[in-house]
């Protein structure tokens, strides 16, 4: 061994001295500040400075995992105190933009991993990024380091074991200063109790900066020789307080606190060298009041800085998905276990950074279900087993993905998640939100899933998707069939975010054929199993199955449009909608526990969409597992899970409710002429009706219209007058039966919330507005009643009778109107928005280049039409009566300027249902047959209006029903904008929208607009 206080240079003492200075005084200027008001938190790294010598001892391709008292460390890698004080400060430019309490030091540039303060989940992590270095075959090592308390915490015990047993290039310190807040360590800690082998370790004095630098340097240099990892346990004293929310002076004796100078790292080495000569006293203080006001000038710009953007909340909680078009495999007949496999060994041979671990997932075993069968044979180097320990598995994926690897690792089961709970929420969850995508974590992690298999029990039948869909930055899928769990896995695997794929055991050896070729499934894309116009049903993984058998018990009699979820985060809310808002009726099916479930919130979601709300025909159903777990005994399982009858029966239940009646029976029919005024009975009381709650933030309203005069009689529910918010149109209705007594208001007067608008006479004691069931129409009431009745248990199914109005021959409309009442005329709003024109000049070049015809007017109409596809406001129609109706088969309305300054509009027929070279030739046909003469009667939902030829760069449109909007395209002009500081001219074309304020709200015209914005801007002309 060394002599230990002689083999530093003069030069090496004065960096390590200067180093320990000045995080000494970074902690002295935040307690400071802390006092003054103008920080929040502080965790004090003072007594722990000698970690700066660790630091220095670092090279470029060192990884480190400190922890939240590591200022002195990260100051010895090259951390500024700049960098520090702006974390402090929580500003823009801080480590995690702001995200992060103090002390949570993340610094890519120097690979110092995002510290999170759940203690020893770092040490996981940094096993990753040291396994990640040795697979790399590289001379660098990973530094992890933690606190005494923390040595009690599961994480450090598999860290430590995952470390030796893989030989990584590891040096863990223990940093013990005795205490766990207030409570004394020293005799609990793992060392002290014998659970530690203390031949592992070296313990040494951490208030001696020399001994920490050449001790840490003889463990770094075996751990670069490759002798596996290296364990430091260095004795500390705390000097302050836990953090500024402590006050250390309550549980620690005087007498102990009064000796802590003794063991001051700052006031040990400075004295050292004074006495050694090497530093004269008056030199340290002047370096010392020197670096005391080089920090202040540093905390004084950081407080200085930009705070961050509210705006900028969500920015980074996930990237942009995978933008995936490629084939994988061919059509065939698959089983999902089979696909599976196949995927993983396609995404092996893809990348060579790709790394499988998981219990038993070696050859012979190759899983406990065999999904990844002769792929350790096959790929020895990048497929592992792993120990039984899910924490090891979900932090070491995190690791060496921050790393730069790409991990795909296998959870037995997905029961089994919750031992690795703190790595799934607090690091691979949160670490690029935490980071603002500095650090991210494109890590898989597959596990089977569900029960519907018996024998499972409570911690092999899971299906807990909701609990891992709780935590924003995790995305969530779960297929059903071969196809979708190769698609579904291949983009997780190019995901550049931690994505979890549930396999649905039940399903994985049925054999299926795929009639296409395999793709890659979009993350947030459901799918369409079969079209309906009845009720739509959503289910995912195991219960599809089981709605597909719930279609076939329920034979003809209904039609059913059923999606697979398929993707729960993100998920497809726009599909969704669409088809509630086309069905009217909503069932969702799910395996998962009810409570604070995915079901749920689809259903919460849906509810509050006005554009869905106000179609529905019945109360959505959710058919899930009740609040209870899986048993052992079959019996206890199928009676837990949804099953057929359990599914068709919802279906029943929705079919047997109708839509409350509106002011006409059809969807064409006049609205019926007023009632001539009587007078109201003597025994009539008189009903105050007020200004409702609208919705939240809404305080006031403007009355548009008064429908209903003094004397006028009007049924329940009839709209009595329409009043304007700065969100949308809402009718007024009467909340029972009688006449029109006076007015309080009058038209174009603004009211509170809550103020009278009029007194009804009504009868007395007459009855509340009637139930759904005694408002069904009658065929529904069939329809439902046949429905139920097939489900009683019979020796054979029977199939429900159709409903009544089919079997009468009255036509069905293909969608009811979204409202049907009289409404006055239209309530115009604009709004505005550019578009970067760069993708439509480029389009347009290539297809010069090509001898093709693609001209602006062109491109604009077919990003337009995308948009109201996803949009149903923009598919709806106001005819003269105020009718609005909607289709999803609807045409658009182009405006084509002809000779003499005249306008004509010619009309796309069916342009939603037409694909890229259908649309393109019926643009140019609808553009000649206009300018020909042949003018078609004009029912599109959207007009769409260029005056760019003639070098207009703005227009406000006027809206012309029976259209509900019209879309102005101006012509290309620069605009200058600013990017990271630099400012630059880029062109733009003007988007100015003009829409009828009854029919959709301003958030959904902006959301519509910025979806026509994004096609513009993202445009390549479909092949």
């Amino acid at each position: 061994m060394l002599p230990l206080a002689s083999t530093l240079t003069p030069a090496l003492k004065r960096r390590l001295l200067l180093t320990i200075l000045e995080s000494r005084h970074g902690d002295l200027r935040e307690e400071s500040l802390n006092r003054q008001g103008k920080g929040h938190f502080h965790v004090s790294g003072r007594g722990h400075e000698a970690m700066a010598a660790l630091g220095m001892l670092m090279e470029r391709d060192d990884y480190a995992c400190p922890y939240y008292r590591d200022r002195a460390f990260v100051l010895g890698r090259g951390v500024t105190t700049r960098q520090l004080a702006l974390d402090y400060m929580a500003k823009r430019e801080s480590s995690s933009h702001g995200r992060q309490m103090p002390s949570h030091y993340s610094y890519p540039e120097f690979h110092v991993w995002s510290v999170p303060t759940p203690t020893a989940s770092q040490l996981l992590p940094g096993c990753g990024m040291a396994w990640g270095m040795k697979l790399d075959g590289k001379p660098s090592l990973t530094v992890a380091t933690v606190g005494d308390a923390a040595t009690r915490q599961g994480d450090f015990f598999e860290a430590a074991a995952f470390a030796k047993e893989r030989a990584l290039p590891l040096l863990l310190v223990v940093e013990d200063n005795g205490y766990g807040i207030s409570s004394r360590t020293r005799r609990i800690n793992p060392l002290a109790l014998g659970v530690l082998n203390a031949d592992d370790w070296i313990v040494l004095d951490g208030w001696d900066p020399e001994a920490v630098y050449l001790r840490g340097a003889e463990a770094m240099a075996g751990v670069r020789q490759g002798k596996g990892p290296a364990f430091l346990w260095i004795r500390m004293e705390r000097l302050s307080s836990h953090t500024s929310s402590d006050d250390q002076k309550i549980y620690r004796p005087a007498e102990e606190l009064s000796t802590l100078d003794e063991r001051d790292p700052l006031k040990v080495l400075s004295q050292r060298m004074i006495d050694d000569g090497e530093i004269a006293a008056e030199e340290f203080a002047r370096l010392g009041a020197e670096t005391r006001e080089r920090v202040r000038e540093d905390y004084a710009a950081a407080e200085r800085a930009e705070n961050p953007a509210a705006a900028e909340l969500e920015t980074n909680v996930a990237g942009p998905p995978p933008d995936l078009d490629e084939q994988i495999f061919r059509p065939g007949r698959y089983r999902m276990g089979d696909m599976i496999n196949l995927t993983l060994r396609a995404g092996l041979q893809a990348d060579r950074r790709r790394v499988m671990f998981g219990e038993d997932i070696e050859d012979p075993k190759g899983g406990v279900f065999t999904l990844t069968k002769r792929l350790s044979t096959e790929f020895p180097a990048q497929v592992f087993n792993s120990p039984l320990a899910e924490s090891t598995i979900l932090g070491v994926a995190c690791g060496l993905a921050s790393y730069g690897r790409r991990p795909v690792f296998e959870l037995q089961f997905i029961d089994f998640v919750y031992p690795g709970w703190n790595q799934l929420v607090s690091n691979l969850a949160t670490l690029r939100w935490r980071t603002y995508g500095k650090w991210t974590c494109p890590a898989v992690i597959y596990a089977p899933y569900g029960a519907y298999l018996p024998g499972g029990s409570l911690w092999h039948s899971q299906a807990n998707e909701s609990a891992l869909a709780h935590y924003p930055g995790l995305n969530v899928v779960i297929p059903c069939t071969p196809e979708d769990a190769a698609g579904l896995l291949w983009t997780a695997m190019h995901s550049e975010d931690p994505t979890l794929v549930l396999i649905p055991k039940h399903m994985l050896w049925v054999e299926r054929e795929v009639r296409e070729a395999v793709q890659a499934v979009p993350l947030g894309r459901a799918r369409r199993w079969q079209e309906g116009r009845d009720v739509t049903v959503v289910a995912w993984g195991n219960t599809v199955e089981k709605s597909l058998e719930a279609v076939a018990l329920l034979g003809g009699g209904v039609s059913v449009e059923l999606i697979d979820l398929r993707s729960i985060v993100p998920w497809d809310r726009d599909l969704i909608a669409r088809s509630v808002g086309k069905t009217g009726r909503l069932v969702v099916v799910q395996e998962d526990t009810e409570n604070c479930s995915v079901g749920q919130m689809i259903i919460s979601h849906l509810a509050g969409q006005p554009e869905v709300w106000s179609r529905l025909k019945a109360p959505p159903l959710l058919v899930s597992k009740g609040n209870v777990m899986i048993g052992y005994n079959p019996v206890y399982e199928f009676a837990a899970l949804p099953d057929a009858r359990r599914i068709a029966a919802a279906i029943a239940d929705v079919m047997a409710h109708a839509a409350l009646p509106r002011e006409a029976a059809a969807p064409h029919a006049a609205p019926a002429a007023p009632e001539a005024a009587a007078e109201p009975p003597a025994q009539d009381e008189e009903l105050t009706i007020r200004v409702p709650i609208l919705g939240e933030g809404i305080r006031t309203v403007r009355i548009v219209s008064i429908l209903k005069q003094a004397g006028d009689r009007v049924a329940p529910d009839e709209a009595l007058c329409e009043v304007e918010t700065d969100k949308a149109v809402y009718p007024i209705e009467a909340p029972a039966a009688g006449t029109v007594r006076a007015w309080r208001i009058h038209e174009g007067e603004t009211a509170e919330i809550g103020r009278e608008l009029l007194i009804l006479s009504a009868a007395a004691g007459s009855a509340p507005p009637p139930s759904l069931q005694a408002l069904q129409r009658p065929e529904d009431r069939t329809s439902g009643a046949a429905l139920q009745d097939a489900l009683a248990p019979r020796a054979a199914p029977i199939a429900p009778a159709r409903p009544a109005r089919a079997a009468s021959g009255q036509p069905e409309p293909a969608l009811s109107p979204a409202i049907v009442r009289r409404m006055g005329g239209v309530v115009p709003a604009n709004m505005q928005m550019d578009a970067r024109w760069k993708a439509v000049a480029e389009a347009r070049a290539a297809a010069k280049a090509a001898g093709l015809d693609l001209t602006p007017s062109l491109i604009a109409a077919w990003c337009v039409v995308q948009a109201m596809k996803r949009h149903p406001p923009f598919r709806r129609t106001v005819d003269g009566s105020g009718q609005i109706d909607e289709t999803e088969h609807f045409d658009l309305g182009l405006a084509v300027a002809l000779d003499l300054g005249r306008l004509a509009t010619a009309v796309i027929a069916g342009a939603a249902d037409l694909d890229w070279a259908a649309f393109a030739d019926a643009y140019h046909e609808a553009i000649a047959r206009a300018r020909a003469g042949q003018l078609p009667d004009v029912k599109a939902p959207l007009n769409l209006t260029s005056l760019g030829a003639f070098g207009v760069e703005g227009g406000t449109p006027i809206v012309v029903p029976p259209a509900m909007g019209t879309l102005f395209v101006g012509t290309a002009h620069p605009r200058m904008v600013e990017e990271d500081g630099v400012v630059f001219p880029v062109d733009v074309a003007t988007l100015s929208l003009t829409f009828d304020h009854r029919v959709v709200n301003g958030a959904g015209a902006a959301a519509f607009l910025h979806d026509v914005k994004t096609g513009l801007e993202a445009f390549k002309a479909p092949r």
